[in-house]
């Protein structure tokens, strides 16, 4: 029998994957999405943090065969550019080598690309309709386009790519309490643009491949490439306070006066700070939690509508993908589709609750650890101890971003790691005289082995080299 059409609500990234994956399995999907087509309309920007793409969300465009015309229009970044107060910089590597790197993308470009391919695989696409009510028992939605048109549409299987204001979890709350909770963080953002230079030769104003930081100690300001040469500005401060604040830094004048005391080398590069900070509102920043991501087989959410996280471990977009993997891989096996999303909510939960506490954590290391000795001591001796036993160590970083192995995995290793660390250093200011033959046998005692590396489920896929 033809297996029933799955009703997909969401075309950005993750719901175009996830039709990309499902149309190439069998499935028949259909898309809907309320923005029109960006690829007619042209992408609407605007609060829109680039994106970091890493080795969980390459796999997942692997397995769906994009991940080469996605790297096309990628830069690669190699690490953490740290920008501090008297202007000197160092690089702060992500990984051992180049072939551990993570990539800047165009949202709106990977989206697009993803809908031609969610196309390819015979998905129909309904833009310009949105959810605006559902009747979950009967499989009833009722869409709405922008001129006031309704029309309803019969769905026996929907899920929920629509992102952390998702509308179908709306519609799923009212039959059934989800346990939904939002951490609002108490601090802010704001995008601005360093533009690309006139010529070829200084098209990027500063290091193409890495993304910088210029850590202030409770505020910072972060900077990702873009293919054309210009720099994705991000300005993260508390919502409010004495210190600065998005309640002190109100207009552009004081904006100015802001990058003028704590971000002065970036002031000449952001041409128009000051036109850009007027312009764009403050984004909101805020953790999703859900007890319940499916009502029985017919509606689940997926993606930032079940789990939205901050963006300060880049990995919001790359567990999104690795969902898309996930469910593709269950709605194959010859399960009841009740079981199906039932075992997607059970693997994936655990892991995103890590990942989500992960982001926080790491927003903290961004705009206050990489400048404190303490943290680049244990960072060194980390590093150090990645190449003495390879097989025993491998820093929290790296087990997000260049391999897959479980997000919770990698958290409660990390803290292992951490307290080890924490031990071996003690109250070292340096790491001279320190015997890293016997640190190395200490962590092997400690600590058991990490899993293979090798195996299929934890592998590393070196991405090609950058052509820049």
């Amino acid at each position: 029998m033809p297996r029933p059409t799955v009703t997909i609500i969401g075309a950005g990234l993750v719901g175009a994957l996830l039709a990309t994956l499902l149309g190439q399995s069998g499935h028949r999907v259909r898309l809907v999405e309320k923005r029109a087509d960006p690829r007619r309309a042209g992408f609407a920007g605007g609060r829109s943090i680039n994106l970091a793409l890493a080795e969980r969300g390459l796999d997942a465009l692997r397995k769906a065969g994009l991940e080469a015309q996605v790297l096309a229009q990628a830069v690669m970044m190699r690490g953490r550019m740290v920008h501090e107060p008297n202007g000197t910089t160092n690089l702060q590597r992500y990984g051992l080598d180049d072939r551990e790197v993570i990539w800047s993308v165009s949202r709106g470009g990977l989206n697009m690309l993803l809908l031609d391919a969610a196309e390819q695989a015979g998905a129909r696409t309904h833009f310009g309709q949105a959810l605006v009510d559902a009747d979950l028992r009967t499989g009833t939605l009722q869409l709405q386009s922008a001129d006031g048109t309704c029309r309803t549409l019969e769905s026996a299987i929907t899920i929920g790519a629509d992102g952390a204001g998702s509308a179908l979890r709306a519609a799923m709350a009212h039959e059934s309490d989800l346990g939904e909770r939002t951490d609002m963080l108490a601090h802010g953002y704001k995008e601005l643009e360093i533009p690309p230079g006139p010529t070829e030769q200084t098209r990027f104003a500063i290091e193409a491949h890495a993304l910088h930081i210029w850590p202030r100690g409770g505020y910072m300001c972060i900077a990702l490439p873009n293919r054309e040469g210009s720099f994705t500005v991000t300005l993260f401060m508390p919502h409010a306070g004495a210190h600065p604040s998005f309640e002190t830094v109100t207009d552009a004048t004081a904006a100015s006066a802001l990058f003028e005391t704590s971000f002065p080398d970036a002031l000449p590069l952001i041409v128009d700070l000051k036109r850009d900070f007027q312009a764009h509102p403050v984004g909101m920043l805020g953790t999703l939690y859900l007890e319940r991501w499916h009502l029985d087989g017919r509606c689940l959410l997926i993606g930032d509508a079940s789990h939205a996280i901050v963006p300060f471990h880049g990995q919001g977009m790359n567990a999104g993908f690795e969902d898309t993997v996930c469910l593709a891989r269950l709605l194959a096996e010859p399960n009841d589709t009740g079981d199906a999303f039932a075992a997607f909510q059970a693997q994936r939960k655990p892991n995103t609750d890590a990942i989500a506490a992960m982001a926080l954590e790491n927003y903290v290391e961004m705009r206050d650890s990489v400048i404190d000795p303490h943290y680049l001591l244990k960072r060194e001796l980390g590093r150090r101890l990645a190449e003495h036993a390879p097989g025993h160590f491998m820093s929290r970083y790296r087990m997000v971003s260049f391999t897959r192995l479980p997000y919770a995995y990698a958290r409660e290793r990390g803290r292992a790691q951490d307290t080890l660390l924490e031990q071996l250093l003690g109250k070292r200011r340096q790491l001279d005289g320190l015997d890293m033959d016997a640190a190395a046998r200490t962590l092997r005692a400690s600590l058991p082995p990490l899993p293979n590396l090798h195996d299929e489920c934890h592998v590393l896929h070196p991405p090609p080299a950058s052509d820049l």
